[in-house]
């Protein structure tokens, strides 16, 4: 099948929304934010109130452009909020990692394949790692290159501190189960199985990317995430949630950030922008009904 669609002009792109049955307050702000906001983008923010399966895709229910603008709104504050508490949790991860490792394995423990598990895997990450080397313009990594030649690679902690998260994630699932310096990491946030944090990593670390390109997360369905049956800390009761949802991955972003940085301000602020959440999409989020009351989320 041949795709036919042609461009249309901001004012024919509101006509089309009017008669799809879109309600407007006021068609010149419209104009103004859909020349700044594109009509493909919003697109996913309209997707659930329209019959999807007519070609003409009529609304099914009253909604406003306006609605649609604040849900967008909301949307890109939910982003703004995960991804500044993402960052807190990358560099607790990638500090533990290099740290407890470094301490049992010495300075190059990275480049060590009796510590892995799967050979082939050990060297496509080892050459992925050496590419995010050369392309790295860190002080630290031209002064090494340019003061030492044995070894030829940098240490743990300059190398693994400009790998990339999901290389990072890659990198510490290949790590080998039987050697107590990865329980000693899954321990310290809070867990006891280590397959379950090294699904967090690669989890946040999916949610970061999105986070950073811009990307819906509000009724996004995402890589299904592990919830600890017998968590160290306090966690959510109710564990019959969706695991692919972003409300599962803040929980679990929670559980981590109250370890690891006991002051933050995550609850508050993540409880202050849900109570502006537009067109009752919690639900779509995965939030649950009464979800306040769990105690991760009651202040300390």
């Amino acid at each position: 099948m041949k795709y036919s669609k042609q461009p249309i002009s901001i004012q024919d792109q509101i006509s089309k929304l009017k008669s799809r049955g879109l309600q407007f307050a006021d068609e010149a702000k419209a104009a103004h934010y859909l020349s700044n906001i594109s009509f493909y983008r919003l697109r996913a923010y309209t997707y659930p109130f329209q019959d999807n399966h007519d070609p003409e895709h009529p609304f099914i229910k009253p909604v406003s452009f306006e609605e649609i603008l604040r849900l967008y709104v909301f949307d890109r504050q939910m982003r703004l909020l995960l991804f500044n508490a993402l960052e807190k949790i990358e560099i607790a991860f990638r500090t533990q990692i290099i740290y407890e490792y470094a301490m049992a394995h010495g300075p190059f423990w990275h480049l060590n394949p009796a510590l892995y598990n799967k050979p082939l895997f050990f060297v496509d990450h080892i050459a992925s790692l050496q590419k995010e080397i050369d392309r790295s313009k860190e002080t630290f990594i031209e002064h090494y290159k340019a003061t030492y030649s044995d070894p030829k690679e940098p240490p743990a902690w300059m190398a693994l501190e400009v790998s990339s998260m999901g290389l990072l994630s890659k990198i510490f699932s290949n790590l080998r189960g039987n050697d107590s310096t990865k329980d000693l990491i899954t321990r310290h946030f809070g867990l006891k199985d280590v397959d379950t944090l090294a699904n967090w990593m690669r989890c946040f670390s999916l949610l970061r990317n999105i986070c950073a390109h811009h990307s819906r997360v509000w009724n996004r369905r995402m890589t299904k995430l592990k919830l600890p049956r017998k968590p160290i800390f306090t966690f959510i009761s109710n564990q019959d949630i969706l695991p692919y949802k972003v409300y599962a991955y803040i929980c679990c972003m929670q559980y981590i950030l109250n370890i690891i940085s006991p002051g933050h301000s995550f609850r508050e602020r993540l409880i202050a922008l849900m109570d502006e959440c537009p067109l009752l999409q919690e639900k779509e989020m995965g939030f649950p009904k009464g979800w306040q009351q769990e105690k991760i989320w009651q202040k300390a």
